[in-house]
């Protein structure tokens, strides 16, 4: 269910001097009544003897007669009226003839007889049509961005954020959270991506860092006996971009103390739920399923998967075990796996759509992508079947339940890149056989490797971020194998979207400095990154966790959309660079000098 303005609006409160009620509330219960309407000029018809002009607020839209018999000077004044002139209006309020109602319109059973107008304001021809926004380009609308939010859908985008943000601070009050705000000018730390960093004037060579999360200072208010907080809280990454990030965003973050992985997640579960119903009408079923990292990947891919459609990944190293076949064989000899997707729409694949599948499998490290159909025969057809042994492919269909029809697609690679390439794949063949449902299928994810191995700098490398706590079945092989430690972080996922993640936090600060140890941190720079985190650590601590929620992709999601810059008022490009003030831009040589910061000419 889309959200809905003008069940979310209080109109009482929008009269003013200039106006009495709002455009999109006309309806049959005021014919008759006198009323006073702002807005813009969505279109204007002149037809002679009348003209009739569609004027818009934010509500919606509500049609306008001019009649040179009842008041000569408005209508003179309508006939020079273009699009996007702000206008206010004086009229009576009467219901439409039968064959001129117009019933794709909201208020369109009625229509404003004209008394009295005034034009606020003229404009220049606009830049585009505001009707036919889908067809601008997007560079366009963001230059002209102050056009690009008067359409209906922004209006809706943005309105719906602000809903979700309320109803988030409503909720998160009724459970005992405080909201306190922390910094915007801190420290660099080196834990994430990169810091924006910001010189101090009255510190010569010295920075600031934009925070890139909260974290080090909603866990200081754990240690300060708040017991639980929350902040919309404003964070920067200086990262590559796409359609799902901004250098730039907003999380809903919190923190609890004397509480488990459990009470966060029924929290979170508490706060979803009110937000879908208030939102857009829709109840969410709690609590939600949850599947550990191991579970997810094997049979998705990902640790983010779409639950709305099937089509699990597959495993058959062990039915290739004692293969022939050379690919396979090198594989699993390097304890590599053997993985595979399959379907019953063979026919609806070309080989230039296989050709396609297979590149985007090397996109992703995988050496390739091996398919096959299934004939009538019950046969498998591929380029490597004479390579397989008969009884290889008959365990092969009977594993996977094939028919005639059914399509095999095969990656054998390292357990990582086998899963990775064939969870992208899986999600193009939901999109080309449609079969994702409608609907919202939220899911934890939980039981994370602590660490991961950094390929680029031959070192581990956090899962999440340093201040995860082991989980205490595995933290004995902390120092004998790292790779082997989970941790008791949890990511919430909706529709195939990581839309939150969170963890038990170290409250113990011997493990913390040893964590801090194998990320390759001397002691000198863990006292110079973190020496105030670590010190407020030998106070008395209480065990504590916490999550934070993506608010512009929650509500991307909530608002059916694909571009997370649509529920932005003032977003970036993927260059990072915002269109309509022209930023990132150059500075004088008076501001460089008073932060005593000198540029370097390009060679």
């Amino acid at each position: 269910m889309p959200f809905d303005i003008s069940k979310n609006t209080n109109y009482e409160a929008h009269k003013t001097a200039h106006r009495t009620n709002l455009c999109g509330q006309m309806d049959t219960s005021f014919v008759g009544r006198e009323v006073s309407l702002c807005g813009w000029v969505n279109n204007r018809r002149d037809h002679g003897k009348l003209i009739f002009i569609d004027l818009r607020d934010f509500t919606g839209i509500v049609q306008l007669v001019f009649d040179p018999a009842l008041n000569s000077e408005a209508y003179r004044l309508a006939k020079t009226c273009r699009a996007e002139y702000v206008l206010k209006i004086t009229g009576t309020v009467n219901k439409r003839s039968p064959e001129t109602i117009n019933q794709d319109l909201k208020t369109g059973q009625i229509e404003v007889s004209v008394e009295a107008m005034q034009v606020l304001n003229s404009a220049k021809t606009p830049p585009f049509l505001l009707h036919e926004r889908e067809k601008v380009e997007e560079m366009t609308r963001l230059r002209y961005r102050y056009m690009d939010l008067r359409t209906d859908q922004m209006q809706k985008n943005l309105r719906l954020r602000h809903h979700v943000t309320a109803q988030t601070r409503n909720y998160l009050n009724s459970k005992g959270f405080l909201e306190i705000e922390t910094p915007i000018l801190a420290k660099s730390t080196p834990e994430g991506a990169r810091d924006f960093l910001v010189p101090s004037r009255l510190n010569p060579k010295k920075f600031y860092a934009l925070p890139q999360s909260p974290q080090l200072f909603k866990q200081t208010l754990m240690f300060s006996g708040f017991d639980r907080v929350y902040q919309i809280a404003r964070c920067f990454r200086d990262e590559d971009l796409r359609a799902d990030r901004q250098p730039e965003f907003t999380q809903i973050d919190m923190e609890m103390t004397f509480v488990n992985a459990d009470d966060i997640m029924a929290t979170i579960e508490g706060l979803l739920a009110a937000v879908f119903k208030n939102s857009i009408g829709i109840d969410m079923q709690t609590p939600f399923e949850k599947m550990t990292w191991q579970q997810s990947m094997e049979t998705y891919g990902t640790d983010k998967p779409d639950l709305r459609f099937g089509l699990p990944i597959q495993d058959l190293s062990s039915l290739f075990k004692d293969t022939g076949f050379k690919i396979f064989q090198k594989v699993l000899q390097k304890n590599g796996c053997i993985k595979c997707l399959a379907c019953d729409s063979a026919h609806q694949f070309s080989r230039k759509d296989l050709d396609q599948l297979v590149e985007m499998a090397k996109s992703y490290g995988a050496g390739g992508l091996i398919w096959g159909k299934i004939d009538s025969n019950r046969d498998f057809q591929s380029p490597v079947s004479k390579f397989l042994g008969k009884n290889e492919i008959q365990a092969m269909v009977e594993q996977l339940r094939l028919k005639e029809g059914s399509l095999v697609l095969i990656v054998a690679d390292n357990f990582k890149t086998t899963c990775n390439a064939l969870g992208a794949i899986r999600k193009q063949l939901a999109q080309k056989l449609n079969l994702i449902r409608e609907g919202f299928k939220p899911l934890w994810i939980y039981d994370f490797p602590l660490f991961e191995w950094d390929q680029k700098n031959n070192c581990l490398s956090p899962m999440h971020h340093p201040f995860t706590s082991p989980s205490p079945e595995t933290i004995s092989w902390l120092q004998d194998a790292p790779l082997k430690v989970k941790s008791q972080a949890y990511d919430i996922v909706l529709n195939g979207e990581e839309i939150g993640g969170g963890s038990m936090r170290i409250d113990d600060i011997a493990i913390q400095k040893q964590i801090f140890k194998l990320l390759n941190f001397t002691d000198p720079m863990i006292e110079q990154n973190f020496g105030f985190f670590i010190k407020s650590l030998e106070y008395g601590i209480p065990p504590h966790g916490g999550i934070a929620l993506g608010l512009d992709r929650l509500v991307m999601i909530l608002g059916s959309l694909t571009n997370i810059r649509d529920v932005i008022a003032f977003p970036k490009t993927q260059s990072a660079v915002c269109m309509l003030t022209d930023s990132p831009s150059g500075v004088t040589q008076r501001q460089l000098e008073e932060i005593h910061i000198s540029l370097k000419e390009e060679e």
